[in-house]
């Protein structure tokens, strides 16, 4: 049997998110390997253990406001009409100790951090009390005890659990492990992913196109959309369409890498044989060959010993649709992320017709643009091997597997790119 046969037999469309399940079937969740970082190195990386503050946060009472330090039980009653008058004793230094002592009928003035000092247990904001005279004030109104305060492990508690495994650092999550004294984290080792190119007609970007060549593009796409997910892109080139000279390409992707994606030569005709060379990779082999989404219905989906294969579309707009769906989730799954970053959305009004058919979900570029105050997404018609559709667009918008078009004026949702 030829390859091309065999391709044409295997080629049986499945719904996403149907195709998706399958493949992560075969999939084991990550790390694939853990490493050590400074914090100024593990922003958007994986944690790849539970991290526990080795401290309480904070390790003191502090006040939450510039003001006075008192017994919360000397301003009971207090208000403007009839105040409470207590007597000064002195100032909570900043960045050291308290060397005073709050005794009845007594406030400590204190500055927004400072820490408590002892025999006071509240906080009286300086915009409640008035200083009728040296060395005294007067409270107009009652503070509850541990008002304007922040009591020892109030934000951490010392051994609870700062960040779970499989978190995606974020900013303020490095903020938070700095506060705790922790400087270096163990994440997930970055998957590296081979990238072959295909196609006799594909040149490098750099080359001049001759008389029906086109630069090669998906590469390029595919290796920003592995590293904003979190891996390492590994271009290998570009392979002509014959089977040896393919297979040779992927085994040799798939010995130094965690995924191999192979651009182009994934849908049914006689001079595409990237199933055929898919088979052959390990087992099982192809999973899925077909994907009922347009553009990218001949997406294929594999897996080789336990590594993911992508066969994409050689058109870059159902390359970029496709590796999005499919192997960017697998990526997150590959650093063991538990929960990936969500996929910015905006709703938005329709502002043209977008015709479909009922059993496909349908992937349709927009530009967004305001008027009168309300959000409208404008369709970015074209067919699927222009890739300026994509860069002049500001997101796409799903036509349902179930729907027969969306209307004029409909409320849609947009997932921002």
């Amino acid at each position: 049997m030829s390859h091309a046969s065999q391709t044409a037999e295997l080629f049986t469309v499945l719904p996403p998110g149907e195709a998706l399940r399958r493949l992560l079937e075969h999939i084991a969740p990550g790390p694939l390997g853990v490493e050590t970082l400074p914090l100024t190195q593990a922003l958007d990386r994986v944690t790849a253990e539970t991290i526990l503050s080795p401290v309480a946060l904070p390790a003191f009472p502090r006040s939450t406001m510039d003001g006075y330090a008192v017994r919360a039980a000397d301003t009971f009653g207090a208000s403007e009409g009839l105040p409470a008058y207590l007597s000064l004793v002195g100032e909570v230094p900043m960045g050291r100790a308290p060397e005073v002592t709050v005794g009845p009928g007594q406030a400590a003035l204190i500055h927004t951090g400072g820490a408590l000092p002892p025999g006071a247990d509240a906080v009286v904001m300086v915009e409640k009390t008035q200083k009728p005279a040296e060395g005294e004030i007067e409270v107009l109104g009652p503070v509850a005890p541990g008002e304007n305060v922040l009591q020892v492990g109030e934000d951490v508690a010392a051994g609870a659990t700062v960040l779970a495994a499989g978190h995606l650092l974020r900013p303020q999550d490095l903020g938070g492990l700095a506060a705790v004294g922790i400087t270096q984290v163990r994440v997930a080792r970055r998957p590296r992913v081979a990238i072959v190119a295909t196609g006799d007609e594909v040149v490098p970007p750099e080359a001049e196109p001759g008389p029906g060549q086109v630069r090669d593009v998906n590469t390029t796409t595919v290796a920003g959309l592995v590293r904003r997910a979190g891996g390492d892109p590994l271009p290998l080139g570009i392979v002509p369409d014959r089977f040896e000279e393919l297979e040779e390409a992927a085994q040799r992707g798939l010995a130094q890498a965690d995924a191999l994606v192979l651009s182009a030569g994934s849908s049914v005709s006689t001079r595409d044989v990237t199933a055929g060379v898919i088979g052959r990779l390990g087992a099982p082999g192809v999973l899925v060959h077909g994907v009922s989404i347009r553009p990218g219905k001949p997406t294929i989906l594999a897996s080789a010993g336990g590594r993911p294969v992508f066969g994409l579309p050689g058109n870059p707009v159902s390359t970029m649709i496709v590796a999005d769906l499919f192997l960017v989730p697998v990526l997150w799954r590959l650093q063991g992320c538990t929960a990936p970053p969500a996929q910015r959305r905006v709703w938005a009004r329709l502002a043209r017709n977008i015709a479909s058919a009922p059993g496909r979900e349908d992937y349709v570029q927009v530009r967004l643009e305001e008027r009168a105050g309300e959000v409208w997404a404008d369709p970015v018609f074209g067919k699927s091997n222009l890739i300026y559709t994509l860069v002049k667009a500001d997101g796409l918008l799903v036509v349902p597997l179930d729907a027969g078009g969306l209307q004029a004026g409909d409320r849609v949702e947009v997932r921002l790119f």
